[in-house]
C-alpha cells in the first residue's frame, strides 16, 4: 500500500558564486549546513532520521558518496544509511523522489534529501597520457625508478583538461544547445534579457522582504565567523547594460550572455520528507504533500533543454490536471532562452501534435512563475537546485494561499522533471 509522503520542511544555504565565500569549502562541508539548517528547523533529532539521499553532479575523489562524510558532519548518526545519486541537473531532484519511494514503500518513515555542488572545487584533471604515467608511477620504488619516470615528462604532460559544461556524446557546450533551441522558438535577446532582469529584480524584492530569509540556513566560516546569510549573484542593472554585453557561446551574433545564463554557483539544499503516519506521531506540521513526480528524457541533439515541456505535460495528464489549475510554478532558470522557448511549445498546438501526443499545455500565466527569482539570479549549484525549488514552491502556496504547485526543470543528457505539491 501506498504512503502519503509529506514535505516537513527544507533549509540551504546561501547560494555564492563560484570562487567567492565558500572557495575553501568541500561539497561535503556545504551539504552539512544545509542538513543540519533543514534537520534542526523540521525540530526533529539525529535518531529520527531513518536515511539521507543527496544529488550531486560535480563529484570529489575524497568523498565519493558525499552524502555520507555531509550527514555525519551535520550530526547524523552513524547507524543512519547514506546514498548519493546523479542525474545532471536534476540530481536533488531524483533524490527527494528516492527518497519519497522509500517512505511510501514503507522503507522509510523520515528521510533527508537534497543536494550538493561546490563548483570552486571542481576537480581539474591531467589527460590521459599523464594519467597512465602518474598510475604507473605507483610501481616506483628505487631513486633511479624515479629519476627514469621523470625522464618520461614532458611539458604537454601538465596541461589540464578544461572542465566545461557540455554533452558528451553530441560535444556541444549546453549553451550552444540553448542557442539552437531559442531560434527554434522565436526567443529574441531582447526577450532573453528581460526575463534575466526580471529574475534579478524579484530576487532582489524577495531577499529585501525577507521572503528567501524563510530558506536560508547562514553559514559562519574562520577565521571571523560573520554570518552568510544572502546570496550574492543577485543584480539588478539597467536592461541598457544588459543589451552592451557580447555572446558568450555562438560569437558574434548568439543571444546568450553571461547576464541572461545561470553562473557558477557553490551551495546545497535539504529537505525532510516524513511519512503522513510518522510526522503525526512526531507532531510534525508538514508544508505540502508531495503529490506526484515524473522524468522524461528527449532527443539529444533536438530537445536537450525542453525537459520541462514534457515531464509538465506528463504530470499534468497523469494527475487529471490542467496548467491553469496550478497555482505555483517553479521551472529552473539555466538560462532565460531555455525558460522562455519551453513557454512557448508549452503554448505551442504545433508543438503538441510533433511531440505531446496532440495535447497542448497550455499558456503559462507569468504572474505564477519564480515569484522570488531563479536560478539566474539566486544561483544554480547543479546538484541543489531541485532541493531549493521544492521548497520555494511549498513556501510560495502558504504565502500566496495557493492548492497546488508544480517544479520543474531541465537537465543534462535531455532529461527533463516535474514534481507536484499540494497543501494540506
Amino acid at each position: 500500500m501506498s504512503r502519503t509522503v509529506w514535505l516537513i520542511e527544507g533549509s540551504r544555504t546561501p547560494f555564492l558564486r563560484a570562487g567567492t565565500d565558500f572557495a575553501d569549502l568541500m561539497s561535503y562541508q556545504l551539504a552539512a549546513h544545509a542538513i543540519k539548517g533543514a534537520v534542526d528547523r523540521a525540530g526533529v533529532t539525529a535518531d529520527q532520521v531513518d536515511q539521507v539521499v543527496l544529488g550531486t553532479v560535480i563529484h570529489n575523489v575524497k568523498t565519493p558518496n558525499v552524502a555520507r562524510e555531509a550527514a555525519l558532519t551535520a550530526g547524523l548518526r552513524q547507524q543512519t544509511p547514506c546514498h548519493t545519486v546523479s542525474q545532471a541537473c536534476i540530481s536533488a531532484n531524483q533524490a527527494i523522489c528516492r527518497a519519497a519511494d522509500l517512505i511510501r514503500l514503507g522503507q522509510a518513515d523520515l528521510v533527508v534529501a537534497g543536494g550538493v555542488d561546490c563548483a570552486s572545487d571542481t576537480p581539474i584533471l591531467f589527460r590521459r597520457p599523464m594519467r597512465k604515467k602518474l598510475m604507473g608511477a605507483q610501481k616506483l620504488r628505487s631513486l633511479w625508478d624515479y629519476i627514469k619516470f621523470a625522464l618520461t615528462l614532458r611539458p604537454r604532460d601538465f596541461f589540464p583538461e578544461q572542465p566545461q559544461v557540455a554533452e558528451f556524446l553530441t560535444n556541444r557546450s549546453m549553451g550552444a544547445d540553448c542557442e539552437m533551441l531559442a531560434a527554434k522558438f522565436g526567443v529574441t535577446r531582447e526577450a532573453q534579457d528581460e526575463f534575466a532582469l526580471r529574475s534579478h529584480t524579484l530576487a532582489h524584492q524577495a531577499t529585501e522582504a525577507g521572503k528567501l530569509a524563510r530558506e536560508i540556513t547562514a553559514v559562519e566560516l574562520p577565521p571571523k565567523f560573520e554570518p552568510i546569510s544572502r546570496d550574492n549573484g543577485i543584480r539588478v542593472s539597467p536592461i541598457e547594460k544588459l543589451a552592451q554585453l557580447k555572446p558568450a557561446f555562438v560569437k558574434p551574433h548568439g543571444t546568450i550572455t553571461a547576464a541572461n545564463a545561470s553562473f557558477l554557483t557553490d551551495g546545497a539544499a535539504a529537505v525532510i520528507l516524513a511519512s503522513e503516519e510518522r510526522a503525526t506521531e512526531l507532531g510534525l506540521k508538514p508544508k505540502a504533500i508531495l503529490q506526484d513526480y515524473v522524468f522524461t528524457g528527449q532527443d539529444l541533439k533536438e530537445e536537450l533543454l525542453l525537459g520541462p515541456t514534457y515531464a509538465i505535460a506528463k504530470l499534468l495528464e497523469r494527475n487529471n490536471l490542467s496548467l491553469q489549475q496550478i497555482d505555483v510554478i517553479e521551472m529552473h532558470e539555466a538560462f532565460a532562452g531555455q525558460v522562455l522557448a519551453n513557454l512557448a511549445a508549452m503554448d505551442s498546438q504545433e508543438f503538441a501534435v510533433q511531440g505531446l501526443s496532440g495535447r497542448r499545455v497550455g499558456k503559462v500565466d507569468m504572474s505564477k512563475l519564480n515569484l522570488w527569482g531563479g536560478s539566474l539570479s539566486i544561483g544554480h549549484p547543479f546538484g541543489a537546485t531541485g532541493a531549493r525549488l521544492l521548497n520555494t514552491a511549498a513556501n510560495r502556496l502558504h504565502a500566496e494561499n495557493g492548492k497546488l504547485a508544480i517544479v520543474a526543470a531541465c537537465a543534462a543528457g535531455a532529461h527533463g522533471h516535474a514534481a507536484l505539491l499540494r497543501t494540506i
